[in-house]
């Protein structure tokens, strides 16, 4: 944005009930685009299951445990090394692994140990699922396990990519055509792709959708950002641009309470894309930024929507777009640069148009993969990392709103919430160990304060926060950012 046109918000305000109404109606919509993104964390899990067997049951045995179901069984079950052993009604033996069965020679007794003779088969006749936990998943669905386990893998990997096009094509298009129109079509793509994936009929179509709906997700969030950031000067622009991501993150808290309450993952997707409806319905009012109708020369309706800002945020004199146009053409003369038909159109070329900022959009790229890899690899993987996997998943999203609030470390520390730090025997001196439940020792006294604290430094967790105290008498964090890496120094 030009300086002539911040101030604009200096006439209109940099966060007024215009641009408040805007704002919460925008990154209201984010919250989908974190649902989605999650979404195949309890859609695409894989439960337990074992080869299907040609016929009916009369018995089950699992070691030294003998049901007449398979429900029953599932309780029991260990490891995937273990086999299940049935007899049907026909009086067959079969022990089921979870990728093949054997069918045993001789029939007389059913026990668990077989040394005979078995004819092994491949499981012709599908598969049999715990749906204690999960009543149904596309990888049930489908029976995308064993050979076909590659194929549940993608699902996120088209995903994402479907997100990074998305990002690309809808940015460029959004500098072309508009944010509004983008934002319009993208909520509504998200709306109805998001119903689609529910009602698709094989897995290709699926994975199909699927991709389709990362893309407009993608966008969405993309555009929105650059929105609300157009819309709020400069004064509030940090902070509203920043938690934006906040509410994508509400999106992932969504995920992990429908997930609870929904286990069939097509009426799981439904709740998730509904949740979103209200945008949807009212998104059409969102007006257009007037720095992109400035851009194209659309005075007359950049004029409308400054006027219906000072309007809405009770201004009795409105900004006038003569205005700012004649204070932009004397910061131009004054810089000798006053030729505006020979301005450049940029590119994403420009980014590597020499090799400071090359380096600088590098550095970016690299921070953005980094913390975008791990955050993902983390949340998607919250079904194994043991516990409650839908309080674990829940607790990530809030982890996330938590970091981006100013007063984070106040939140978690009275709330009774601790970030777990694993504290290894072989980095760690034992000086610096847990003792017991909320109880830490350090040998050496603070040179801050002199007080009973924790010591944390980047020589032993090699974490960039490089040296933090926790003062047990006034329950305060002092963060200090200034030690140097590695060094082991104590801190003055």
């Amino acid at each position: 944005m030009a300086l002539s046109s911040e101030r604009l918000f200096d006439s209109l305000g940099h966060f007024g009930r215009f641009q408040a109404c805007v704002y919460f109606a925008s990154v209201f919509q984010a919250m989908s685009c974190g649902i989605h993104y999650l979404a195949s964390v309890f859609m695409a899990v894989t439960p337990n299951f074992v080869c299907g067997f040609p016929g009916n049951v009369s018995s089950v045995l699992f070691h030294n445990s003998s049901a007449s179901s398979m429900e029953d069984i599932w309780t029991l079950w260990t490891s995937t090394e273990n086999y299940i052993v049935v007899q049907l009604e026909n009086g067959e033996i079969w022990e089921l692994d979870q990728c093949s069965r054997s069918k045993r020679e001789v029939s007389l007794d059913l026990a668990y140990e077989y040394e005979g003779n078995k004819s092994v088969f491949p499981c012709s006749d599908g598969f049999l699922y715990d749906d204690t936990k999960w009543k149904s998943t596309v990888v049930m669905q489908w029976d995308l396990v064993c050979n076909r386990e590659w194929l549940a893998k993608l699902i996120q990997p088209t995903f994402m990519l479907g997100v990074l096009i998305g990002a690309v094509i809808f940015g460029d298009i959004a500098d072309r055509l508009g944010r509004q129109r983008v934002i319009w079509f993208t909520s509504a793509g998200q709306f109805v792709f998001g119903i689609a994936v529910a009602f698709t009929f094989d897995y290709y179509s699926f994975v199909i959708v699927r991709f389709l709906l990362a893309m407009v997700s993608s966008g969405y969030l993309v555009v929105a950002f650059v929105y609300v950031t157009e819309f709020v000067g400069i004064k509030a622009r940090t902070w509203a641009s920043m938690h934006v991501h906040a509410f994508f993150a509400m999106g992932i808290m969504i995920v992990a309470l429908v997930g609870f309450f929904v286990r069939t993952w097509w009426v799981y997707q439904i709740f998730l894309t509904i949740a979103t409806l209200p945008f949807v319905l009212c998104c059409w009012m969102l007006p257009e930024t007037p720095f992109w109708l400035l851009s194209e020369e659309r005075y007359e309706d950049a004029q409308k929507v400054i006027d219906t800002m000072a309007r809405w945020n009770k201004v009795s004199t409105s900004c006038k777009v003569s205005e700012l146009c004649s204070v932009q053409q004397d910061d131009l003369a004054r810089t000798g640069d006053n030729d505006t038909s020979s301005t450049k159109k940029h590119t994403i070329l420009d980014l590597f148009c020499n090799w400071q900022i090359a380096r600088r959009t590098i550095t970016v790229w690299l921070i953005w993969f980094t913390g975008s890899l791990g955050y993902y690899v983390f949340s998607l993987s919250s079904v194994s990392l043991g516990g409650n996997e839908y309080l674990n998943l829940f607790l990530i999203g809030f982890q996330y709103i938590n970091y981006l609030s100013k007063y984070g470390w106040k939140i978690f520390h009275r709330c009774g919430i601790w970030p777990y730090i694993s504290l290894h025997s072989r980095t760690v001196p034992d000086s610096c160990k847990i003792t017991c439940c909320w109880k830490w020792k350090h040998d050496v006294p603070c040179r801050k304060c002199g007080c009973s604290f924790l010591c944390i430094s980047e020589k032993c967790l090699d974490f960039h926060a490089t040296f933090a105290c926790w003062n047990h008498g006034s329950s305060e964090w002092n963060i200090n950012h200034n030690a140097s890496r590695n060094t082991g120094k104590t801190i003055d």
